[in-house]
């Protein structure tokens, strides 16, 4: 846990030949540690010649002493760069050494010459390089290039509003004498306070047509299905209709069947009487003609009648003619009317339809304001001959 607390400008978990933090750390008899590589790649120089000393304290070892990695150190190391390096290079804030390598480690200089920025420990190096040359050293700037003035090799520490450009001192009172200069973070903090309340409005007005149109869908919904209800309806009271028309057609032609089957049954029970009458003056006949009574026989044969009358029958032409060829022809043009009136108003009603299309996005406003002006279900007119 006491790792967590040490600063990374601490150099203590820093190789002093690698200038970067510990890898597979090993301490040599002097007690200073080193990387494991480092310190084999410094001995096998063939500058030391059998000599092994330290590269910091130059106290010398002979013979060439064993090397086994420091474990506890290792650990500390370790637990080291997970709470510490890790938060460090998570912050966006802080800017990384332009030298290190391997772990690059938090930059506490920047030198405005070489256009980069260096760790404590590369620092150090960079002055000792160059400590006879005018190389001026800042504190760390993330992007030096950009954040330095192209004319005066300045910090760009102001804003000119002016000319809508980041300047530095020496160009407000120079190129941009007497325009209207303030200092960055004051500029930042009008654009930040601007851009968010942009987001804020826009966030709102998208919420706001969000709301709207989902109101539209719910609309649109609730108007079909009444317009589908309501030509439900419609089209149950025409099938309605067109079932009564039928049953009408049929009771007209059930009453002219019973006229004309009764006026045919009278004939025939008329028929039947009198063949019944023509049975018995057959019968009659047949007694008397057995007898040997002539005169008797002409006297009982004058009341005998055996009458030869024609039977007028019923025009079943006239009937058929009625019945089929009426119905034939009336029934199909009926249907046909039907149908030509039908598929006329579907037309005109589906033109009617097709024709509401939805405005473009700027009329959301308007259709939804409207909606309770039309809020009315689509009404299909007909005329109920029920």
């Amino acid at each position: 846990m006491a790792a967590t607390t040490i600063s990374i400008e601490q150099d203590q978990f820093c190789c002093s030949v690698c200038l970067e933090v510990l890898r597979d750390p090993v301490t040599i008899p002097c007690g200073h540690s080193y990387c494991l590589d480092c310190i084999e790649d410094y001995w096998n120089r063939a500058k030391q010649k059998g000599q092994y000393s330290c590269p910091q304290c130059r106290q010398v070892f002979n013979p060439r002493p064993l090397l086994s990695r420091n474990t506890v150190l290792g650990e500390v190391v370790e637990t080291f760069l997970k709470s510490g390096a890790r938060q460090l290079s998570s912050k966006p804030e802080e800017v990384a050494c332009s030298v290190c390598t391997v772990r690059r480690k938090r930059a506490v200089k920047s030198c405005l010459v070489c256009s980069e920025s260096y760790c404590a420990a590369h620092s150090r190096v960079h002055e000792e390089r160059f400590h006879e040359k005018a190389h001026r050293l800042v504190p760390a700037v993330d992007q030096l290039k950009e954040k330095l003035c192209q004319h005066h090799d300045k910090p760009l520490r102001l804003y000119c509003r002016t000319d809508q450009q980041s300047v530095c001192s020496q160009c407000v009172r120079e190129r941009h004498k007497g325009h209207d200069a303030v200092s960055l973070v004051d500029e930042r903090s009008t654009q930040q306070k601007k851009l968010q309340e942009a987001s804020l409005k826009s966030v709102q007005k998208l919420k706001d047509t969000e709301k709207e149109l989902r109101y539209v869908v719910r609309y649109i919904k609730h108007s079909t299905e009444a317009a589908v209800e309501e030509s439900e309806r419609v089209f149950s009271r025409l099938i309605r209709s067109i079932e009564k028309q039928s049953s009408e057609v049929k009771e007209v032609l059930r009453v002219q069947e019973r006229a004309a089957v009764s006026q045919a049954e009278e004939l025939l029970e008329k028929i039947q009487r009198e063949i019944l009458e023509l049975r018995r003056a057959g019968a009659e006949l047949e007694r008397i003609s057995q007898t040997e009574d002539h005169t008797g026989f002409l006297q009982k044969c004058k009341s005998l009648h055996f009458p030869t009358k024609t039977v007028e029958m019923p025009s079943t032409d006239a009937l058929q003619y009625m019945m089929y060829k009426t119905l034939r022809g009336a029934l199909p043009n009926l249907k046909d009317s039907l149908d030509e009136t039908l598929e006329r108003e579907f037309n005109r009603i589906s033109d009617k339809v097709m024709s509401l299309k939805e405005p473009s996005n700027t009329g959301v406003s308007e259709k939804t304001k409207g909606s309770k002006r039309h809020g009315d279900p689509i009404q299909l007119r007909t005329e109920d001959k029920s």
